[in-house]
């Protein structure tokens, strides 16, 4: 079984650090960012265009791997419950799921979205249409 992941492009964000990241792409903190591809992967950016609604597949570099257990949402008051039964970024594998709108495709391979929450240098690991209806 092959388990290895591409890295197919990176992410530039105004957001630099995890601290000032928001949690989620709809809560403030939210902002425009650019996905500059790597160019290996030009052919697959095939019919997109700007309006659509993308989900965006990331790989939380920053994360910690190890953890099994957290607060949700970072509230120490909250109990602590299972990474699998929360959105953390501190996961055995830590992919991160951003759904954003694709404003713009600047050349050559730079995507422009928004509302987008990753910080700057995340690597992306893949791109999907948001299912009709959700």
């Amino acid at each position: 079984m092959d388990r290895e992941l591409a890295v197919i492009g990176t992410i530039q964000s105004e957001i630099k650090d995890i601290a000032s990241a928001p949690k989620m792409e709809d809560e403030p903190g939210a902002v425009r960012a650019r996905i500059v591809m790597d160019p290996a992967y030009a052919e697959g950016l095939d019919g997109l265009e700007p309006g659509a609604a993308l989900e965006i597949f990331t790989w939380f570099h920053k994360s910690d791997r190890s953890v099994l257990k957290v607060h949700p949402r970072g509230i120490k008051e909250r109990p602590l419950r299972g990474v699998f039964a929360t959105r953390s970024p501190a996961r055995p594998n830590p992919i991160g799921l951003h759904r954003v709108t694709l404003v713009a495709i600047e050349a050559p391979l730079t995507l422009v979205v928004e509302p987008l929450e990753a910080i700057d240098g995340t690597p992306v690991i893949d791109i999907k249409p948001k299912p009709k209806g959700s």
